[in-house]
């Protein structure tokens, strides 16, 4: 994971992205296991919960010298006094960077999962496979020695680079090649050249490795990162790229510049691309298939062992020229992880992450309930609290990481990475140990976000793309303490599965929707199920092509009684006009109190729990360190709400609370009952949140 602070961060700093399950009849209704799943799926050996970065440095290649054997006796016995369940491998990430000392890397690994599973933990590894660094200047070494200090920065001098090989396979006769000038494929915001996906060199010294790795380490899982392309569109020019793209889509890749393929190329790379062309769409899903190819690859050669990748985004269209697609990648994973929390200041304001959360949650819970887990980076304790709070909040397992080796220096006070953390999960241990696995999430409304959007680039009239309504909807919905869920490409041209649920669908601003969604939709209206419309509404089919007539037309001369028309999420409203019309009536309302606390329903083994978040966080900045974007370093976490003292009146036949009391890991071991006076169909609650800043649960 290489990126100012993470994934997320890198594309914001573009300036290119914009700032599951439902109730039918009032009963729970688990979606994955009515929705028929391509390929296979089995229960994974082993199920995150607690888990922690495993930091390795340079040192430890001394390995097998006592004092490394010491320090991982040491880590692992404060990794289980920490109550960490999994270990993943961080810092030896450029993996290839390490092919002249596989053998002392592999043994220091062996090592690690024998101590670790002495204390019943399991142990990932973690790397990049694609990836060398290669700095091409001494602007671009200084930088990496700067930024790109938490990956142990081994690599060939530029003399040794040209014979650097493994199996055979010559590293610079393996990278992509750049189509304006026939150099290697080179991402300059992390110093390193890639290895092309399509390359049968390349995936035979990788498959090579990927055994080698299995019979050396006895680990318990795997994560191959940045299954991607980060030099951009331009990349890869190879044959076997000409020649796929030539197979799969009968196209010849156009001369670099021709603008009607490539766009404006004078503007940064990552806006390169006329999406108007079919050609230049059909580029972009080429790449992204082979991506998915290397992928099925992996899972092929580890077998039963869980893989997991990284994903941060999974809406924005900025991702396709990055050829990162999890949707496409999910038939060949078996967790799921999303890289959200950074290291500075401004990820206090974590709702903006909030609808990236739950889309990347029901991918991972349509690949039949797959383990979907949260990375929050963190300098210091109270970001490690926050991103544990957030994981709770979402409900799903936690990935905790300190990041000292982003920064020019690591702070003289930087903890480890099981002290960071060790608070957070022994309080969950000992006093609210839910099983996230077991959560069903209480979903009032369903929030329609269909791939096919991104796929194709397509923008409405004012330049936003379908997912700046999503992430509009998913604030909205939040603020207002509605639960929701996605629905996505795949279920929402299944006519019976819409049809399963009666919560109001979402379709705002879905430009490109293909006849068999059209269908399903229309099907679903017929039946008297409620859908709300905020134009436009496919214009484009599932190809990218405009449509003669938009489908909302005959939506619209269907006069079907339960379409209410609104207005996009974007620019306006409509969850609070469509609440004060009465035509919708949320669960949850509250009636005192700051209303920026955000409140979220899951059941577990069908007993209501209420977890709170502070929507209102104020963050406390180092007073002198700064991240790779100049931003000042989370330091630690205060609160700009004064009256926490919250009265709610619930919809008891949907969420009925008994014998409930309030807690969290800032009051300690204390407990507060929540106050409950029942009417007929209404609870009215009383929750005293004082003294809390981030976090508190609720529950029997």
């Amino acid at each position: 994971m290489k990126h100012p602070h993470n994934r997320r961060a890198f594309i914001k700093m573009t300036a290119l992205t914009a700032a599951g399950i439902g109730l039918s009849n009032g009963l729970p209704l688990v979606y994955a296991n009515n929705l028929q799943q391509a390929g296979r799926f089995a229960e994974p050996a082993f199920i995150p919960s607690r888990s922690a970065s495993w930091w390795t440095t340079m040192d430890d290649l001394q390995w097998p010298q006592k004092h490394v054997i010491d320090k991982i006796k040491r880590r692992a016995e404060g990794f289980a006094k920490a109550g960490i369940d999994t270990a993943i491998i961080f810092g030896f990430g450029l993996r290839f960077d390490f092919s002249n000392y596989f053998g002392q890397v592999h043994g220091y690994f062996a090592n690690v999962a024998e101590e670790l599973h002495q204390h019943g933990i399991k142990l990932m590894d973690h790397y990049s496979c694609n990836e060398i660094e290669r700095p091409r200047n001494a602007a671009e070494f200084k930088k990496m020695h700067q930024f790109q200090r938490h990956t142990v920065l081994l690599y060939h001098d530029p003399v040794a680079a040209k014979y650097a090989q493994y199996e055979g396979h010559f590293f610079n006769d393996i990278c992509e090649v750049d189509l304006r000038d026939g150099s290697r494929g080179y991402a300059p915001q992390y110093q390193f050249e890639t290895f092309c996906h399509n390359n049968p060199g390349f995936l035979d010294m990788h498959q090579k490795y990927l055994q080698r790795l299995l019979k050396e380490v006895p680990i318990d899982g795997i994560e191959v990162d940045d299954m991607c392309n980060y030099p951009g569109p331009a990349t890869c020019g190879c044959k076997y790229c000409r020649e796929r793209f030539k197979r799969d889509y009968g196209h010849d890749i156009p001369p670099f510049g021709e603008k009607s393929f490539w766009g404006d190329t004078s503007k940064e790379t990552l806006e390169w691309g006329n999406y108007e062309n079919p050609v230049f769409r059909d580029w972009l899903r080429m790449k992204i298939d082979s991506v998915a190819d290397h992928l099925k690859m992996i899972k092929q050669t580890i077998g039963e062992k869980p893989l997991m990748t990284c994903c941060s985004n999974t809406g924005p269209i900025i991702l396709n020229i990055l050829s990162l697609d999890l949707e496409k990648l999910a038939p060949h994973l078996d967790f799921f992880m999303l890289e959200n929390v950074g290291i500075n200041v401004d990820n206090a304001n974590w709702i903006a992450m909030d609808a990236e959360a739950l889309h990347q949650k029901d991918i991972a819970e349509k690949r039949g309930k797959a383990p979907a887990m949260a990375l929050s980076y963190t300098i210091y304790e109270p970001g490690a609290y926050f991103g544990w709070a957030l994981s709770r909040f979402w409900g799903v397992a936690n990935w905790s990481s300190t990041l000292n080796g982003r920064l020019v220096e690591d702070p003289a006070d930087a903890m480890e990475m099981e002290d960071v953390i060790s608070k957070s999960n022994n309080w969950e241990k000992q006093y609210s140990n839910l099983n996230y696995r077991e959560g069903v999430d209480v979903a009032e409304v369903r929030l329609v976000y269909n791939r096919y959007c991104k796929e194709n680039g397509w923008r409405n009239t004012n330049g936003k793309e379908h997912w700046d309504s999503a992430a509009a909807w998913s604030e909205q919905l939040v603020k207002n303490n509605v639960g929701y869920r996605f629905v996505r490409y795949e279920e929402l041209g299944d006519a019976e599965l819409l049809g399963k649920e009666n919560t109001p669908l979402i379709l705002d601003s879905v430009g490109c929707v293909s006849d068999k969604q059209f269908v399903a939709i229309k099907t679903y209206l017929t039946k008297g199920r409620i859908a709300w419309l905020a134009l436009p509404f496919g214009t484009h089919d599932e190809k990218g092509f405009v449509r003669a007539t938009p489908l909302s037309a005959e939506l619209v001369k269907g006069r079907h009684k339960n379409l209410v028309m609104i207005e996009s999420a974007v620019a306006a409203t409509p969850l609070q006009k469509l609440i004060i019309s009465g035509k919708f009536q949320p669960l949850i309302k509250q009636i005192k109190g700051d209303k920026r606390w955000a409140v979220r329903t899951r059941l577990y083994n069908g007993k209501p729990v209420l977890h709170f978040m502070n929507t209102a966080l104020k963050p406390i900045p180092h007073p002198t360190i700064k991240d790779i974007s100049g931003i000042p370093v989370l330091k630690a976490l205060d609160s700009n709400i004064t009256d926490n003292v919250l009265e709610y009146v619930i919809n008891s036949n949907k969420i009925n609370l008994v014998g409930v009391s309030v807690m969290s890991p800032e009051l300690s071991n204390a407990k507060r009952i929540v106050d409950i006076v029942k009417s007929k169909n209404y609870s009215t609650i009383k929750v005293d949140l004082e003294g809390i800043k981030v976090y508190a649960v609720a529950g029997g």
